[in-house]
């Protein structure tokens, strides 16, 4: 028997105290390493880590499960046919058992020496939340790759707090502790999707939580990849605007017309090119309608409907039901238009008439035909 089970059965049999909630797609190479770090971090305390694996293909639930045969600290979740952090989150968090539950990534870029003061924070009742916090004095963010993942971040640490009910510096966090019955008080209200469970969170409790700061450091990555890209700050907004909306508008709905728009930029922007060669507008106006519905396919297929991504062949032929159903939603968008247009005779009226019926066409075609389950 290893020494850390050899602790662990020391405890008898009362459970752990603390769940620290690791979310991972692609971390094999940090799982060890993580699982050593926690035993320094917490040692003397009744603790758990659950890794929660969108069915990595590169072996990591293969790498929890042998540690957990050695560490009965150590357990493991394997989702297939769903991913995203929030829901992994969601799924581990309501797991548990144990009095609090932290969370982290399985990246090692999170300073899990701060794990104690996270949870005597919330032990303590001085705060509901506490978090792991890169922008208070002592906090350190130099672990973000380039100049790049530094605007993303400060981007959406801006537009969180412009909506957020509480004061909080590093809103973009996803290092913090709370304990377990709050996290399932607020969980039926979660949107659970995208990579910002923490603004999720907060923007979903019923009433406003608590929340204390503590500084963190964050480190470079020790293995894998970095997620942070363009696609994930645009289903952060999505969310936003789904609280915003206080849920009345889906939020994968909210995604689909946010990718519309960037169809639309994509749209002028190539016909503009194509009229500089020598094109007249008819023809550029095809090739940017064509273009944006290609980019506006790739974008909801790893965003959008991220959960239901298609490949291969299935890819293929979702391109082409996508590119058929937003053909039909052109001429919906205009043959409203014309209609609203010859009773009102008002332009502005008519066109969001059409773009209106348009965007909500290509929503309920491409949830029901082109992504469906």
């Amino acid at each position: 028997m290893s020494e850390a089970a050899a602790e662990a059965a020391a405890d008898g049999q009362a459970g752990p105290e603390i769940s620290v909630i690791v979310p991972c797609y692609n971390e094999v190479g940090n799982v060890g390493p993580l699982v050593a770090a926690l035993e320094r971090a917490l040692a003397g305390r009744r603790w758990e880590v659950i890794f929660v694996d969108d069915n990595s293909p590169d072996g990591t639930t293969e790498a929890v499960r042998a540690l957990a045969r050695e560490n009965a600290r150590v357990r493991g979740l394997c989702r297939v046919g769903r991913r995203g952090l929030s829901s992994a989150v969601i799924e581990g968090a309501l797991s548990s058992s144990a009095q609090i539950v932290a969370v982290m990534d399985g990246d090692m870029q999170h300073d899990e020496s701060r794990l104690g003061a996270l949870v005597d924070a919330v032990r303590s009742g001085v705060c509901d939340v506490a978090v792991g916090s890169r922008h208070v004095e002592g906090g350190d963010n130099s672990g973000l790759a380039n100049a790049w993942r530094h605007a993303l971040s400060d981007g959406g640490i801006k537009l969180a707090q412009m909506l957020l009910p509480v004061k909080l510096g590093d809103p973009m966090s996803g290092f913090f502790a709370l304990r377990q019955e709050t996290f399932a008080r607020i969980a039926p209200h979660l949107s659970g999707t995208g990579f910002k469970i923490l603004v999720d969170l907060l923007l979903s409790s019923p009433h406003p939580l608590r929340v204390q700061e503590i500084a963190c450091g964050f480190r470079a990555r020790l293995a894998g990849e970095s997620k942070l890209d363009a696609l994930v700050m645009l289903q952060f907004v999505a969310l936003l605007l789904d609280k915003l909306c206080r849920g009345w508008l889906p939020l994968r709905f909210v995604a689909f017309a946010l990718v519309g728009l960037v169809g639309i930029g994509v749209n002028l922007l190539v016909m503009q090119c194509a009229r500089a060669l020598g094109f007249d507008f008819p023809v550029a106006q095809g090739i940017g309608t064509v273009v944006a519905m290609i980019i506006n396919f790739q974008l909801d297929n790893n965003l959008t409907y991220r959960d239901r991504r298609l490949r291969g062949v299935r890819c293929v032929w979702g391109l082409l039901l996508f590119m058929l159903v937003c053909s039909v939603g052109a001429l919906a968008n205009v043959g409203v238009a014309d209609m609203v247009y010859h009773q009102s005779r008002e332009f502005n009226e008519a066109s969001v008439a059409g773009a209106v019926v348009a965007v909500v066409w290509n929503y309920a075609m491409s949830s029901t035909i082109v992504w469906r389950r």
